[in-house]
C-alpha cells in the first residue's frame, strides 16, 4: 500500500470552490492523526521508507514529479498543451464555461496531477505496491483538447496509456463513483476495449449531462463503455443495488489492473451533487473492491481522488479508503469508527428514487451481465 502526495496540492486547486482546496491538506492532518502516516513525514521528501521496524505501522509516502509535455501527448493534443501554456501564461480567464479557471501556476498544478497518476500506475506496474491511492488525481472531465469541470489533462487515461505502452497490459478496467460522469474518461477511451463503468447522478441535465444507460461504446470499444444512471437522492441501499452489476462486470472482464475515481461528492453532506450517500457507502464500496482486485488482478489497483468539496467528509472518506487497503481497520478501533456519520444523520429513503434506481437496475441487468 502507498500514498502519492506532493505539498503543492495544499495550494490552489482547479475549482471555483476554494473550500475544496483544504481537503489533502485535512485528510493528510486526519491520517497522520489516526497513525496512518509516520508523524515525521515531511512533504519535501521524494520518499518515505519507513525503517523495518516500522514498516508494518505506517503507509509510505511517493512525491511525484509532473508529466512531461511528451507524457501529456499521450492523452492530448500538441495545439491543446500549449493552449494550457498561454492560458497559464495570462493567468486570467476560465478553460470553459466559468467553471475551470486559469491562474498562473495552473499548468504544473495539471501536470503534476498527471505525474502522480502515473507514478502510482507505475509503482502498481513494477509491482513495488499492490494498492496506491493519488490524492489529486481523477480528473475525468478532460477530453483531448478540451478542459472541462475543473480537470484540465485527464490523468486516468494517462495511466491506462503508460500500462499499455510500458506493462502491456491489454484489459484495464477503470470503476468511476464520482457523482458526475466521467465524460473525457469515456470519450477518450469510446472506441477501445478498455472496461469503463461509471455510477453517477443523471437526469439528461445535471452535469455534464452524459452517462444515460443506452451509452455503450462505439466500434472495438462496443459494450465496453458502462453507465449505471441514478436519481437525485439515492441513498446507500439503493446505490448497492447498482454497485453490484458494476462489480460482477469488472469481474467478467478479468481486468490485469483496476483504476477507480473515488470520488466522494455524492456525500450526503456534499452540495455539488443531489446524491444521499454515507460513508458506510465508500468503506462498503473501497471493501467491495479491494477483494476484487485480490480475486481478478492480483491486488493491482490504482485508486484516484476525483471530486468532493466538504473538506471534513473528504479527509473522513480518504482516511476509511486508507485504513481499510492498508489492512488497519481493527487496529484503530474507535478512531476508524468515528471517521463514520453518525447514524442518526443517515438520509431516508426516498420513495421516487427507490422506484427509479430499481427500473435502471432491471433494465441494468440483462444488458451488461
Amino acid at each position: 500500500m502507498g500514498l502519492v502526495y506532493h505539498e503543492m496540492y495544499n495550494g490552489r486547486g482547479f475549482s471555483r470552490v476554494t473550500r475544496s482546496w483544504e481537503r489533502y491538506g485535512a485528510a493528510w492532518a486526519k491520517m497522520q492523526a489516526l497513525g496512518l502516516l509516520a508523524p515525521d513525514v515531511t512533504l519535501s521528501e521524494s520518499y518515505v521508507n519507513p525503517s523495518p521496524a516500522e514498516a508494518n505501522e505506517f503507509i509510505p509516502v511517493w512525491r511525484p514529479t509532473q508529466a512531461s509535455e511528451i507524457q501529456l501527448t499521450t492523452v492530448h493534443s500538441w495545439p491543446y498543451i500549449q493552449h494550457v501554456r498561454e492560458m497559464d501564461a495570462r493567468g486570467t480567464g476560465f478553460f470553459d464555461r466559468n467553471d475551470t479557471p486559469a491562474w498562473p501556476g495552473v499548468f504544473k498544478r495539471a501536470a503534476l496531477a498527471v505525474g502522480g497518476t502515473l507514478l502510482a500506475a507505475d509503482l502498481v506496474g513494477q509491482g513495488q505496491c499492490q494498492h496506491v491511492f493519488h490524492v489529486a488525481g481523477g480528473l475525468h472531465h478532460a477530453k483531448r483538447e478540451k478542459a472541462s469541470g475543473f480537470c484540465i489533462f485527464n490523468d486516468i487515461v494517462a495511466a491506462v496509456r503508460r500500462w499499455q505502452s510500458r506493462y502491456g497490459y491489454e484489459r484495464i478496467a477503470i470503476l468511476d463513483i464520482d457523482g458526475h460522469h466521467g465524460d473525457g474518461t469515456q470519450e477518450l477511451l469510446w472506441r477501445e476495449p478498455v472496461l469503463t463503468v461509471s455510477l453517477h447522478q443523471y437526469d439528461g441535465r445535471f452535469f455534464p449531462g452524459t452517462g444515460a444507460l443506452a451509452e455503450r461504446g462505439a466500434g472495438p470499444g462496443q459494450n465496453f463503455a458502462i453507465n449505471l444512471p441514478l436519481p437525485r437522492n439515492t441513498t446507500d441501499k439503493l446505490y448497492i443495488s447498482a454497485l453490484q452489476i458494476a462489480l460482477q462486470a469488472i469481474e467478467n472482464y478479468q481486468p490485469q489492473a483496476i483504476i477507480v475515481q473515488f470520488g466522494v461528492d455524492g456525500h450526503f453532506s456534499d452540495r455539488m451533487v443531489g446524491l444521499k450517500l454515507s460513508t458506510y457507502l465508500y468503506e462498503t464500496v473501497i471493501q467491495e473492491v479491494h477483494a476484487l482486485a485480490h480475486r481478478v488482478c492480483a491486488g493491482r489497483l490504482v485508486i484516484v481522488g476525483g471530486g468532493g468539496y466538504e473538506p471534513d467528509t473528504v479527509a473522513r472518506c480518504w482516511s476509511i479508503l486508507m485504513a481499510n487497503l492498508s489492512g488497519r481497520v481493527e487496529s484503530l478501533g474507535l478512531n476508524h469508527a468515528d471517521l463514520h456519520d453518525p447514524i442518526t444523520q443517515l438520509p431516508a429513503l426516498d420513495d421516487t428514487a427507490v422506484e427509479k434506481v430499481g427500473e435502471m437496475v432491471r433494465l441494468a441487468y440483462p444488458m451488461f451481465l
